[in-house]
């Protein structure tokens, strides 16, 4: 087993760990024995139930270590994720979990939908999308549903609660990569 497979089991581990605490949270640990756990790093965590998506929660910007991010935001995307009832006891076992860790965001110059669109590689980049109090992500992975760039960002601005053809001199674009681990 290669070292980026060791740390992704690990990374899952830590995360599937965070989901069996329970509602409650008992039991998550920190104090990390690795140093690239204890690194400073942001991730998020999709959860997934037969293929469907169940959870996903994470960080953008790091802000403290990647075990604690990876814990904090497992627990979450199983418990808090506003889109979804908290997760049951009977459905831990059969879950799909994703850790993505990403990369620091990179601003994009870009003045407009089309330049926007043009600067975006599909299946590689998160994209942040920011307007006033209005911010949405996606990650890589969405690219794989919406793999043309206006659509993927006609949808991030939905989600944002945008309209889906809005754009302004003082929206904001960044991207980032993962490495994605299951």
């Amino acid at each position: 087993m290669d070292e980026r497979e060791r740390r992704g089991r690990i990374l899952v581990s830590i995360a599937r760990e965070a989901i069996h605490a329970g509602i409650d949270g008992q039991c998550l640990r920190g104090g990390w024995d690795e140093e690239w756990l204890r690194a400073t790093a942001a991730s998020f965590v999709t959860l997934r139930d037969a293929g469907e998506l169940r959870g996903c929660i994470g960080t953008l910007d790091a802000h403290r270590a990647l075990g604690d991010d990876v814990t904090h935001n497992a627990h979450a995307a199983a418990y808090r994720d506003p889109r979804f009832p908290p997760l049951a006891q009977h459905e831990r076992e059969g879950l799909e979990v994703e850790v993505s860790v990403l990369s620091a965001r990179v601003p994009l110059a870009v003045a407009s939908e089309a330049e926007a669109a043009r600067a975006l590689r599909p299946s590689v980049d998160g994209v942040v999308l920011e307007y006033e109090s209005f911010r949405a992500t996606f990650l890589p992975q969405v690219w794989e549903s919406l793999p043309d760039p206006i659509d993927f960002l006609a949808e991030l601005r939905r989600k944002a609660r945008l309209p889906a053809r809005f754009w302004h001199p003082q929206l904001k674009v960044s991207r980032y990569t993962v490495e994605k681990y299951r």
